[in-house]
């Protein structure tokens, strides 16, 4: 991976929590930004992992300003309190965890994060010019959780009246507090033995079991007319890929120009592979997404 010139960090605050945007400039502008959110569960992630550091260089490579954001996080009681017999080999141990929460800073529920990615949007916005980039041309984008966050913030862009963004990237979200049945070929693909999420996160996210029928919350099965223009990218065999199908179609017969696509060989989480191809191809959809909404 090429090193890219001047990344910097910036710190902002929103929602009256500080937090702070990584800035990767183009190499060769092509008058696109994107405000991009990692995923984690709403609870964890950072602004150097692969899903949020290589997804930025890949797509600054291609002439993206990415600002990346390292929102705040929700409490991650729920990883604290899993049994160490249920951890599988992938997951952080103990100590790893709470190492990450000394490090992450304060923790706290909806709505803050979602308010920092819009404050990220108006950040961008305000600089695209210095980034190389046009203001009418900044998008929101996020995989997982961070999907779901960037979605949320569209949303509040579109109610508030004010600039929105220009397209919405979201890959392998999380949008809908209730995850829709899967369609047969998913259920086939995940197999009889698949665990249903069982909501744990969402409400650690919100707190508040009422919040989880806010559409800035989860916007999937909300009004989501005058959203701009959406590419979705889903993984294969992965539960949330039903939640993207979903909101693709509520995009689509709420007359939002949509593009649905499936990364079928990879799992959840395939932007942190960084040998998987189908990172670059994911990267190479937005690109080109960005691209045709600037012509």
């Amino acid at each position: 991976m090429s090193t890219l010139a001047e990344i910097r960090e910036v710190a902002l605050e929103a929602a009256g929590h500080a937090f702070r945007v990584r800035v990767y400039p183009a190499a060769r502008p092509t008058g696109a930004t994107l405000v991009w959110a990692h995923g984690g569960g709403f609870l964890g992630g950072t602004l150097d992992m692969p899903e949020a550091d290589q997804t930025a260089h890949l797509l600054a490579e291609r002439g993206v300003a990415v600002v990346s954001v390292g929102y705040s996080l929700a409490p991650a009681d729920p990883l604290l309190e899993l049994p160490d017999e249920a951890r599988g080999p992938n997951m952080p141990s103990r100590q790893q965890i709470e190492a990450e929460i000394a490090a992450s800073g304060p923790r706290v529920r909806f709505p803050v994060a979602s308010l920092q990615l819009l404050a990220a949007f108006d950040w961008a916005t305000e600089h695209a010019a210095e980034l190389g980039g046009d203001a009418d041309r900044v998008a929101i984008g996020g995989a997982s959780a961070g999907a779901n966050l960037a979605a949320g913030a569209a949303l509040r862009a579109r109610d508030r009246g004010a600039r929105a963004p220009s397209a919405l990237l979201l890959c392998y979200g999380v949008l809908h507090a209730d995850l829709p049945a899967p369609r047969p070929d998913l259920a086939e693909a995940l197999g009889p033995d698949v665990v249903e999420p069982d909501g744990v996160l969402a409400l650690n996210y919100v707190g508040d079991p009422a919040l989880l029928a806010d559409p800035y919350a989860f916007p999937g099965g909300h009004d989501v007319r005058g959203l701009p223009p959406t590419t979705i990218v889903n993984a294969g065999p992965d539960r949330l890929r039903a939640s993207g199908e979903a909101f693709g179609a509520e995009l689509a017969i709420a007359g939002v120009d949509v593009a649905v696509s499936q990364e079928r060989g990879s799992a959840h989480g395939y932007l942190n592979h960084v040998d998987d191809p189908a990172a670059r191809r994911t990267v190479d959809r937005f690109a080109r997404a960005l691209d045709t909404e600037g012509r």
